[in-house]
């Protein structure tokens, strides 16, 4: 019950955020029930991927995977404006923009991972490039300030020197994209409340 609390707690201070000039927009209500839609189904093909790595390789629990985790380097992409208590909507969508983009690139490792899922991971891939660019364009459409950054400047993909350490780095990949997802979702259900 404790730890559920602290996991809302930031969500009861955004009640307050000043977002009247979107609240009302029929258009922006739209794109935000649409892409709460489109990032539950991308959620869903994660946690599919997840299970083909539990069932495949056996890793299936986090917390028996945190010292390896530990020396891979592998980070989660901040969403950190999406539930301050400072929450502004243009901040928390540049960074779901700039994070799927990331996990764009990171899903590469996957696919290396589980050829015999390719077809999967190129989908997912897909999708969130397409919802990075419907962000983009919701953002572009309300005024929003936007800044792109070129795709070069994500860094190189993770480096594995072994295979076990490749398997814990893709189960990490879509362990983190996962809970970028949920708060992701969290933020666009917020707004479409407000």
């Amino acid at each position: 019950l404790l730890l559920g609390t602290l996991l809302w707690a930031p969500w009861w201070a955004l009640h307050g955020a000043p977002l009247a000039e979107l609240s009302g927009d029929q258009d922006f209500q739209l794109f935000l029930h649409k892409n709460l839609e489109f990032t539950r189904k991308i959620k869903g093909d994660v946690v599919a991927l997840r299970h083909v790595v539990c069932d495949t390789f056996q890793l299936c629990k986090e917390e028996e995977l945190l010292l390896v985790w530990q020396d891979l380097g592998i980070t989660q992409a901040p969403l950190e404006q999406c539930h301050s208590r400072t929450f502004q909507a243009e901040a928390c969508f540049s960074q779901i923009r700039d994070g799927l983009r990331i996990y764009h690139g990171s899903l590469a490792a996957i696919r290396e991972l589980l050829p015999g899922h390719a077809g999967l991971v190129e989908t997912l891939q897909l999708d969130a490039a397409n919802l990075s660019s419907n962000i983009q364009q919701q953002m572009e459409d309300l005024g929003m300030a936007t800044v792109t950054y070129p795709s070069e400047g994500q860094g190189p993909l993770p480096t594995f020197s072994s295979r076990f350490h490749q398997q814990v780095g893709g189960f990490f990949i879509l362990a983190n994209f996962q809970r970028f997802l949920e708060t992701a979702y969290r933020a666009l259900r917020h707004l479409a409340r407000l």
